[in-house]
């Protein structure tokens, strides 16, 4: 074990030696020259030093515990260093008013000088928590208080067989001495200050996750949200200015790193073993269900909001000249959009935790409750509240009187929609994106602005050109054209000049959306997206997958009883992945659904059932895509 350490020693030494000296030969100098001397003065003060440190203590025999999913435990101590004291001299010398001399004449201030030394107390321990291996350790408390760790040096050995002995043991004990602690996790403390704790090792405990073998293994990768947080995606922490010395987090609610993005980065790794990929969703908001009436923008929580740390800005706006999003209940009913330096912040941040960066520019809807907007599909005054993407859709909506589905009138809203912007009309000034186009905010800019702003950051992996826009991607500007489709392709060959041919490019389809669109009870069906899926510029076919699992009934007697034991029976739901709802079957309408009245899915003409089964990928992937018009089964679509 090390010894006592007072690194300070010559430096109070030398400072009362030096102090004394001082004042000695002043003494003698004033005595000589007649002038008074006996008011300068010399203070020495020592504060209270330690000799033993009381706190933590280890236990002989003590049982080590076993943790499942996430616990809190206490600890026990395996090793630790002799605690390390530091002394701090401090010399002050204060000037009094001047006073008479002697002989002479004359007067001279008197001087008052004091040396001071303290000293603070800091422990190298490792504690024992458990029997590893552990995912993380999410929390720690000392004496019941959480700590703050981003403030010490804190090392956590999550217990696996192949673990290494602590740096600092290794130091301490020597090359071949220090036990590396193996099956067992704890944690390494060094420098510990004990100030805080009344210069004693304090009691420590510990949330610990240690998660269960089986799914997280087998994760590659997954979808980071919220997508509208101004801040929650920046690794720099940022906080919000309430006033003189006031200041409340924007991004670090957490005491385990300096934002929450990193702290969640870290719990994720540390579950997920083999993750290899993060989605990054980003959202801009649109504001009516009537495609030529939308806009789709960046948006901020609050306008009147300063902030420390870093300022809000997107797409050449500012918190000041941004639209806010609407309240709800008196708050703000979204998250703003993420910050675009905070944006390229975080995809560095993947990078270099060596995963890959999918960029998902992502649409929500801030429509808020009585609206005033009439809503396409119904003709009502009110849209209803923040409604889901999927419901834009041309004005009035198709099946209703007066539709323009079918028109050019049709054609004319879906543009509008997604607008004029160019890559032309966009340029990268270091890792700031600007744009100098049409005074619009279409759906276009929105997926222009994240594929420069990608470019700025280095690149991504893959991005996604949009999701879910079923209610847009199912309108005709004529019998078989569908318009949304077609900006999409253009939309998709001007990001890969944008990102180039190393970006994997898709769009993200509902469910409902990426197979048949079928009319008229089957006389027509079409393939509304098959040119997007079979264009050059597309690398993969996405589809945001949702389908019914389940009919399962609270009621006794239903037809699900005799497929399974309950919804949570995983044979049964197994079974359902490519059966029941939306493969075998489908209800006619509400009333059918009521009463389990089952209509079987079937194609009698042409023997292609999976035409008509949403759930049916293996048969919409396997088959040539033959589109029928008034019944008549024509050639195959580009697919």
């Amino acid at each position: 074990m090390t010894t006592l350490l007072l690194q300070a020693a010559d430096t109070l030494v030398g400072g009362v030696a030096n102090a004394a000296a001082s004042f000695a030969s002043r003494a003698v100098s004033g005595l000589i020259s007649g002038r008074g001397g006996p008011e300068d003065s010399l203070r020495v003060s020592e504060g209270p030093r330690l000799k033993e440190m009381a706190g933590l203590t280890s236990t002989e025999g003590a049982p080590i515990p076993r943790v499942y999913g996430r616990a809190r435990v206490g600890g026990q101590l395996i090793w630790a260093t002799r605690f390390e004291e530091v002394a701090t001299t401090t010399t002050h010398v204060e000037r009094q008013a001047p006073r008479s001399g002697g002989k002479g004449g004359g007067a001279r201030p008197a001087t008052r000088t004091t040396v001071s030394t303290s000293y603070s107390y800091f422990a190298n321990l490792a504690i024992g928590i458990c029997e590893g291996p552990i995912g993380f350790v999410r929390r720690v408390w000392a004496d019941g208080r959480e700590v703050d760790l981003t403030t010490l040096t804190l090392r956590v050995h999550r217990g696996d067989e192949s673990q290494h002995p602590d740096a600092l043991i290794v130091a301490k004990e020597g090359e071949g001495a220090a036990p590396a602690y193996r099956g067992l996790a704890y944690v390494v403390f060094e420098r510990l200050p004990l100030a805080p704790w009344g210069n004693r090792v304090p009691q420590f405990s510990f949330e610990v996750v240690r998660p269960l073998s089986g799914v997280r293994e087998i994760i590659r990768s997954v979808c980071l949200i919220p997508g509208a947080t101004e801040f929650g995606y920046d690794p720099v922490p940022v906080s919000r200015v309430l006033g003189l010395g006031a200041s409340a987090p924007e991004n670090a609610h957490q005491f385990a790193r300096n934002s929450d993005v990193l702290a969640s980065l870290d719990q994720l790794q540390a579950l997920c073993p083999q993750l290899t990929g993060v989605s990054v969703v980003v959202t801009w908001f649109g504001d009516d269900l009537r495609a030529g009436h939308c806009t789709v923008s960046p948006r901020v929580d609050l306008q009147a909001k300063a902030t420390a740390g870093a300022e809000w800005a997107v797409a050449g706006l500012g918190r000041a000249t941004a639209q806010e999003t609407s309240r709800s209940g008196g708050i703000a009913a979204y998250g703003g959009t993420p910050s675009d330096d905070g944006l390229v912040r975080l995809i560095l941040e993947l990078k270099a935790r060596g995963l890959a960066v999918t960029l998902y520019p992502f649409l929500m809807m801030d429509v808020p409750d009585g609206n005033g907007r009439p809503d396409p599909r119904t003709g009502a005054a009110h849209q209803p509240a923040y409604p889901w993407r999927g419901r834009i859709t041309c004005d009035p909506a198709p099946g209703r009187p007066g539709t323009v589905d079918g028109t050019a009138a049709a054609a004319a809203q879906i543009a509008a929609f997604f607008g004029a912007a160019a890559p032309a009309h966009f340029s990268v000034a270091g890792q700031t994106v600007v744009y100098a186009g049409p005074p619009e905010w279409s759906f276009r800019r929105l997926a222009l602005h994240y594929g420069h702003l990608a470019a700025a950051a280095g690149g991504v992996d893959a991005f996604v050109i949009g999701s879910e826009l079923v209610g847009l991607t199912r309108v005709r500007s004529a019998s078989g054209v569908y318009p949304a489709t077609a900006e999409l392709q253009s939309l998709a060959a001007d990001l890969r000049a944008v990102l180039g041919p190393g970006t994997k490019l898709t769009y993200a389809a509902d469910w409902t959306e990426y197979g048949a669109h079928v009319r008229d009870g089957g006389d027509e069906v079409r393939f509304p997206l098959d040119p997007l899926w079979a264009d050059p510029a597309i690398d993969a076919v996405g589809i945001d997958w949702y389908p019914p699992l389940s009919d399962w009934r609270d009621a006794p007697a239903h037809l699900d009883e005799a497929e399974g034991r309950g919804p949570r029976d995983l044979a049964y739901l197994a079974g359902r992945v490519a059966g029941g709802e939306a493969y075998s079957w489908f209800y006619a309408g509400d009333a059918e659904r009521d009463a389990q009245i089952r209509t079987p899915i079937t194609d009698g003409v042409h023997g292609e059932p999976w035409l008509f089964r949403p759930k049916d990928l293996v048969g919409w992937w396997s088959n040539s895509h033959h589109e029928r018009v008034g019944g008549v089964r024509g050639g195959a679509t580009a697919w």
